[in-house]
């Protein structure tokens, strides 16, 4: 057994996306791929040497063999201390736990989040900091930088380690303990919410049903919902991570949760259903014949957090990303907390979190969660909205209705326009900048623009400014138009429409949401010439 130096030459595509680096898992097993990126993660966090760092994934095709290499590089670069969510998995949120619970230098997390898995699927890595958040733009663009420049990558020959048994071995100078992937998590749960509260709710007849969408958060609700809380072992389907997630999509949305919506909408639904994705970050939430939107849920969940155990001293301040639905704005203003518009990413809210600024914050893409961690929370956002109606008594629906009643109606949908060529999502983005400037004080519908920009963004914790954030048309606070291109794929451009109407007439809050939103799905193909300019007529996936 020894460290060995690799020679090794750069991959020029290491660049990270919005949470990481993603890819095929074909590209992942190029010869030295995922050791040359690991390795421009060592050499740019000297903070590792000696230092604890914590491991896992959501289970995917490849999780299992990257998991060796990252431990063998790890144990080659000098890491002293190794935690590893036994079996291999952790959810991200749970990662980001361990990483503040264990004050450790940082964590590797194998995942693609809710990309498709399997051999022909997706892979990716991502690196989180010490205090358990990703990367900020800083060191990804230095990780970057090193990955075009690496010639070799140092790793430990003959170390291995049994996933699957919990316990501790030293190795060499490296202590590596595989742990329980859900105790620190489940307990962590406890200290949040009323237990007690909730499944007395559950024992009194109020149907529960979680999908894990085999996917990592199975083990997790097992254990929370069926083991603490009551529920029947039916509540929880699709529970057993699989490799290819079952061979299904893991992205809890309208469309690839449609069979959830089916069942919030037929007789005996259950009281409430939800669902999370591949590495359990991000939620859906439905109620008997309803669904609640992400900019919804970030707002009804605010406006209920305090009176929730964990919460009960009062919210510092709500946070979204700028194409998140201004509901949870008005929210703020009635709880007199400030409301912070970030870019798109998780890592724009962590500086905000660790300055103590907010407690709960959320993006459109389905992702919520509190100060209780660094990462987005799809068990935890089911969990308070449980909470929430154990304390308040009433359905989601009839929560959603007293919301929205109090403080307006957002009606909000996103639009995806999946696997376009480069040039044609360019050329929608440019024919729609190119409509910014003579805009303001111009109608569009019904309403005047009050607004045409880039969005950009001044960090007030570390100052960094953040350009190129999408673009937006917005109409004072009754609609808004927002374009920007997604980082999280793996597969040509995708380009992401946001629309977004508000209305706090009472006779207004009934619509569908195609009926509100048609006026803006008008003015959006003038402005931006999607169909024109890229020969799709619709869009791939509407949420």
């Amino acid at each position: 057994m020894a460290i060995r130096e690799i020679s090794s030459s750069p991959y020029l595509d290491q660049k990270p996306g919005t949470a990481g680096l993603r890819k095929k898992v074909s590209v992942f097993q190029q010869p030295h791929y995922l050791e040359n990126f690991v390795q421009a993660v060592f050499d740019c966090v000297p903070a590792l040497k000696g230092a604890t760092l914590v491991i896992g994934g959501d289970g995917r095709y490849h999780n299992r063999d990257a998991i060796r290499v990252v431990v063998a590089m790890a144990m080659a670069n000098g890491v002293g201390r190794i935690i590893i969510g036994q079996g291999g998995l952790l959810s991200t949120p749970a990662a980001s736990h361990l990483i503040r619970k264990h004050d450790a230098a940082g964590g590797f997390l194998l995942t693609a989040s809710h990309n498709p898995a399997g051999p022909d699927g997706d892979f990716g890595i991502k690196f989180n900091i010490a205090g358990g958040g990703q990367a900020g733009e800083g060191l990804t663009q230095r990780i970057y930088e090193r990955s075009k420049a690496i010639d070799g990558y140092r790793i430990y020959e003959g170390a291995n380690v049994d996933i699957d048994r919990r316990g501790t071995v030293v190795i060499d100078r490296t202590s590596i303990e595989v742990v329980d992937c859900v105790d620190d998590y489940a307990e962590l749960m406890q200290g949040l919410f009323d237990f007690d509260r909730i499944a007395d709710w559950i024992s009194r007849g109020n149907g529960v049903r979680f999908d894990a969408m085999h996917a990592v958060t199975g083990p997790y609700a097992q254990r929370i919902l069926v083991e603490q809380l009551g529920a029947p072992a039916a509540a929880v389907i699709n529970a057993t991570p699989l490799s290819d997630f079952g061979g299904g999509h893991p992205d809890p949305n309208l469309v690839y949760g449609k069979h959830l919506f089916d069942l919030a909408m037929s007789e005996g639904a259950p009281a409430l259903i939800g669902a999370s994705d591949g590495d359990g970050d991000r939620n859906m939430i439905l109620g008997k014949g309803i669904f609640i939107s992400p900019g919804d849920s970030l707002a009804m969940l605010a406006a209920h957090l305090p009176r929730l155990p964990g919460y009960r001293s009062g919210l510092r301040g709500i946070a979204r990303s700028m194409p998140t639905s201004r509901a949870a704005d008005h929210v703020a203003k009635a709880l007199k907390v400030p409301l912070y518009e970030t870019p798109t990413g998780w890592k724009f809210f962590c500086n905000l979190l660790d300055a103590g600024d907010v407690t709960i914050c959320g993006e459109e893409s389905f992702g919520t969660s509190s100060s209780h961690t660094r990462e987005k929370d799809g068990l935890w956002a089911v969990l308070a909205w449980l909470n929430t109606l154990a304390v308040t008594g009433q359905s989601v629906e009839q929560i959603a209705q007293q919301h929205w009643h109090r403080y307006g109606r957002h009606y909000y949908a996103r639009h995806d326009y999946e696997g376009l060529k480069g040039p044609d999502a360019e050329a929608v983005m440019q024919a729609f900048s190119g409509t910014l400037g003579a805009l303001p004080g111009h109608k569009l519908g019904d309403w005047e623009v009050t607004l045409a920009d880039e969005f950009s963004y001044q960090d007030k914790v570390d100052g960094s400014l953040a350009t190129g954030q999408g673009l937006r048309v917005v109409c004072g606070d009754h609609a808004r138009i927002v374009l920007r291109l997604s980082g999280t794929g793996t597969q040509g451009a995708t380009l992401r429409v946001y629309l977004e109407r508000y209305e706090s007439d009472p006779s207004a809050l009934g619509w569908t949401v195609a009926d509100a939103l048609a006026p803006l799905r008008t003015a959006l193909e003038s402005l931006a010439r999607i169909g024109e300019l890229t020969g799709r007529n619709a869009p791939d996936l509407v949420t």
